[in-house]
C-alpha cells in the first residue's frame, strides 16, 4: 500500500451534502477503494462525541486481539481521525508506526455527524450523556435537520431530540425542517392544513397528492384535513393538549427512570458485555430499545391527536412483550442455576 498523497482516488468516502441530511452509512469497507497506509504521527485526534476520550481498557483488548483491525475514518483535509481513536491507540500500544486508513470529504461539521453515526454503529455503545451533547451539537451545525433526523444519527428518541432543541434559545428556530427523505416540512403545520382546507373548500375534487403538493403537507394529513372538514371540525389540530399525567404517575415514572438508568449502565460498565462482539451487539440492540421514563412527558405533545390511542395500543403490546421476554430469562436462569 502507498502512503497517503490527498488524491480523489485514495480510498475516499462519499462527501455528506451542506444542506441536506444523509442517513445512509458509507459504503461497506469491503466494497470501497482499498485503504492507505498512514504513518500515525500525520493524524490529529478524533473530534469525538466520546466525552470521556477513548477507553483505556477497551485500547487494551483490541491491542491484544489477534490479526488487524478495521482501517479507521480520517477527514482528508484535517487529516482528524473521525472513526478509529481506540484502534489507533491499539496501534501505537502494538508498536506500530502506520495505520490503514480510508478517507472522509466534507466539512468539520459533517466529519463530526459521521463520527457520531459511525460510533452509533459499532464498538462501545455511546453513553446517553454523550448522545445528548452530540444532538446539541448537530441541531446548532444543521438547525434546518428534523428531530428524527437527528434522532436517528444520535440514537435519542424524536422527543428528546426536539426537548434539547426547545432548550437552545440562542440558536435560529427555521420555519421548515428537511426529513430523512430530504423533503422540507414546515414547522407549523396547522399553516398547510389551512391552505389545504381552502383548496378542498374551492374545489373538493381536488385529489389527495395534487392537495398535498400544495399545501406542502402529506396526503395523511390532507386525508385527516378532509375528514375534520367534513364533520364540521377545525382543519387545524391547535393547541395540543398536555398529557394527563396525575402526581403518582409521574413520581412513579421518576422512580422507573431511575431504576433504568442504573440498569443500564450497570450493563454497559460489564466488561464481559463491553469486550465482546456478541456483547456490544446486545447493548446497541438495547440501548435503540429501551426508552426512559422522562422521555415519555415529551411524546404526546409530538403526536396528533388522531395517533394517540394507537400508539397507547402499541405501548402496551410492547409492554406485553418485555413482561414475556423477562419470564423466559428469568426460567432459563432458574434452570441453569
Amino acid at each position: 500500500m502507498g502512503e497517503v498523497d490527498g488524491s480523489d482516488g485514495s480510498g475516499t468516502v462519499p462527501a455528506l451534502p451542506r444542506e441536506l441530511p444523509v442517513l445512509t452509512a458509507p459504503d461497506d469497507p469491503r466494497q470501497q477503494a482499498r485503504p492507505v497506509r498512514v504513518p500515525l504521527d500525520r493524524l490529529a485526534p478524533a473530534d469525538s462525541p466520546r466525552l470521556d476520550g477513548a477507553d483505556p481498557a477497551y485500547v487494551r483488548v483490541l491491542a491484544e486481539l489477534d490479526g488487524d483491525l478495521p482501517p479507521i475514518l480520517v477527514h482528508r483535509t484535517a487529516m482528524r481521525v473521525v472513526d478509529g481513536m481506540h484502534r489507533l491507540h491499539a496501534a501505537v500500544l502494538r508498536g506500530r508506526r502506520t495505520i490503514d486508513v480510508r478517507f472522509f470529504d466534507g466539512t468539520e461539521e459533517q466529519a463530526f455527524v459521521e463520527s457520531v453515526r459511525a460510533n452509533a454503529g459499532h464498538g462501545l455503545p455511546l453513553s446517553l450523556a454523550d448522545r445528548t451533547a452530540a444532538a446539541r451539537r448537530i441541531i446548532t451545525s444543521f438547525g434546518s435537520w428534523s428531530d428524527r433526523t437527528i434522532a436517528e444519527i444520535t440514537g435519542l428518541a424524536p422527543g428528546t431530540v426536539g426537548a434539547i432543541r426547545r432548550s437552545l434559545t440562542t440558536v435560529p428556530q427555521p420555519s421548515a425542517r428537511i426529513g430523512r427523505d430530504g423533503r422540507a416540512r414546515p414547522v407549523d403545520g396547522d399553516r398547510g392544513r389551512r391552505i389545504a382546507a381552502e383548496i378542498i373548500r374551492r374545489d373538493p375534487r381536488t385529489s389527495l397528492r395534487e392537495t398535498a403538493r400544495r399545501a406542502g403537507i402529506s396526503p395523511a394529513t390532507v386525508r385527516d384535513v378532509r375528514a375534520r372538514l367534513d364533520r364540521g371540525e377545525d382543519p387545524t389540530l391547535g393547541v395540543r393538549r398536555p398529557a394527563a399525567v396525575d402526581g403518582q404517575v409521574t413520581r412513579t415514572m421518576r422512580r422507573v427512570g431511575a431504576n433504568i438508568d442504573d440498569l443500564l449502565h450497570s450493563l454497559q460498565q460489564d466488561p464481559s458485555l463491553r469486550f465482546t462482539d456478541s456483547g456490544r451487539q446486545f447493548l446497541r440492540w438495547l440501548s435503540l430499545r429501551v426508552v426512559n421514563a422522562p422521555e415519555w412527558h415529551q411524546v404526546p405533545t409530538a403526536l396528533p391527536p388522531h395517533c394517540t390511542y394507537s400508539v397507547a395500543r402499541l405501548a402496551r403490546q410492547c409492554s406485553e412483550g418485555w413482561l414475556a421476554f423477562a419470564e423466559l430469562l428469568e426460567r432459563e436462569a432458574k434452570g441453569t442455576a
